[in-house]
């Protein structure tokens, strides 16, 4: 198992993770939280949060047998991105004109491309240990990724719940194999964010509402992603111009200085994501928005979330001097969508600009 556990992480590497580590599955630490959480309704409309109970800080309830987890990353800020990448995004939010996407949306869906590398992780194990039980996730079932990333020595959970890393920010994905072998387990790594609240002070809805503590109702990325209705009208005004997630905590972050480019080519920009105006995506068709966002993680919102997140930013433009030729002309193409969901919000953004 030792020369096993050894190895693993190499073979992680060949196949594009950039860093795998072994937990093991007490996460009794974190039920009490979790639960208060819940009690407390920060899930919003994320109802599958509370669906599997304690499931999800049990390791071994989802999967029985389970006494090891592997958890890995994968960077995914683009090859090419400029040194000064933060200060650049920062300056897209400063342009009324400009729709800001996630960065981490901007490529193919993560889902796949972890995916797939994680099985290949666990058929590579296989050929070394033979038949073994296993079972791998990304995002995609009830488990606390971020409290056994913490465990397994991939870094620290920071202020803003996100898992932090010395030698690579935040700008990373995490996926596990949950399995039976009986692996010896890495050292946790030691918390570095200090005194430091710079993410709880750069949130836009201040969704942060304490260390360790996120309000998902209040979260611009489940304002634009989760969330299937209407978007609360108080909160739209400080959405801004980001239609598709929020990297505000990460912007600010300092141990983002240190984010580690993608090996891998999937997390490429697409579609010019990283340069868009508002007003050229509010103009695509649903069939357009399908064809051009096959494989990737915007998708899944559909059509008329996208249009609805769109309508906040054009009216969010208002302000100021935000406004820019063709934005009123944009929102009254859409004032009569078949979408009611639509149409209120375009009638929203519209009375902005009067």
């Amino acid at each position: 198992m030792q020369a096993l556990a050894e190895a693993i992480p190499a073979w992680g590497r060949e196949l594009g993770l950039a860093d795998v580590r072994i937990a093991a599955i007490d996460l009794t630490a974190e039920e009490t939280g979790l639960q208060a959480w819940l009690d407390a309704g920060m899930h919003g409309e994320m109802h599958y949060m509370a669906s599997h109970g304690m499931k999800r800080a049990r390791p071994a309830e989802l999967v029985p047998g389970t006494v090891r987890v592997i958890s890995a990353r994968i960077d995914y800020l683009p090859q090419d991105a400029s040194p000064d990448w933060r200060a650049n995004e920062r300056r897209r939010h400063g342009d009324p004109g400009a729709a800001v996407v996630s960065v981490y949306a901007r490529g193919r869906d993560y889902h796949k491309v972890l995916r797939n590398r994680l099985q290949k992780l666990a058929e590579r194990i296989a050929e070394k240990a033979g038949p073994f039980g296993y079972r791998v996730f990304t995002d995609s079932a009830p488990v606390l990724e971020v409290a056994l990333a913490d465990k397994s020595g991939l870094g620290w959970r920071g202020k803003h719940t996100l898992l932090l890393n010395r030698q690579a920010g935040s700008m990373f994905f995490l996926g596990e194999i949950y399995t039976d072998l009986p692996l010896p387990v890495d050292a946790p790594m030691a918390p570095h964010c200090g005194t430091c609240h710079a993410c709880i002070d750069a949130c836009p809805t201040q969704a942060i509402v304490g260390p360790y503590r996120l309000d998902a109702r209040r979260c611009i990325s489940y304002l634009t992603i989760e969330l299937k209705g209407s978007i609360p009208e108080d909160l739209r005004p400080l959405i801004g111009n980001r239609i598709y997630g929020c990297d505000d905590c990460q912007l600010v972050c300092p141990w983002n200085k240190f984010a580690q480019r993608a090996v891998v080519p999937d997390f490429e920009v697409r579609n010019g994501l990283d340069a868009a105006s508002l007003i050229d995506l509010f103009a695509w068709s649903e069939e357009e928005f399908n064809r051009r966002l096959e494989g990737s993680p915007i998708r899944r919102i559909g059509h008329e979330s996208w249009l609805r997140n769109i309508a906040v930013a054009l009216g969010n433009a208002a302000a100021g001097q935000g406004a820019r030729p063709g934005m009123v002309a944009a929102l009254k193409a859409r004032a009569d969508h078949p979408s009611e969901m639509v149409r209120e919000h375009v009638t929203w953004a519209l009375a902005r600009h009067q």
